[in-house]
């Protein structure tokens, strides 16, 4: 697929599928902006999917959009790609600290 976006540093590249119907560029922006991060580009593309579905190409502000990938799952968008420039060191240490907090909430409840 030719790039319509030109590189940049510190950000993240996604691609999106979406029915034509649940296309609402106001819905994406939202909920990569749920995130703390910001949508710097957002190009639908003439790629279609077999089932019809409209590919939507986004570039975030985050080296890591972790986030932004799970934020836009929970509104229905399906990620299909994701190029990102965040370090995997960081991304573990992430994960780790998210797993610890979801044992120590899990103790609190017992």
């Amino acid at each position: 697929m030719a790039r319509l976006m030109p590189p940049m540093q510190e950000s993240s590249r996604l691609v999106v599928a979406c029915r034509p119907a649940d296309f609402s560029a106001s819905a994406i922006a939202r909920a990569v902006e749920d995130t703390n991060a910001h949508l710097v580009n957002l190009n639908v593309t003439s790629r279609r999917l077999d089932d019809g579905r409209l590919t939507v190409e986004l570039r975030t502000n985050h080296r890591s959009a972790s986030a932004a990938v799970r934020s836009l799952e929970r509104y229905g968008y399906e990620v299909l790609e994701l190029d990102s420039a965040a370090d995997p060191v960081a991304d573990a240490t992430d994960e780790m600290l998210r797993n610890r907090a979801a044992n120590l909430l899990h103790l609190l409840e017992i």
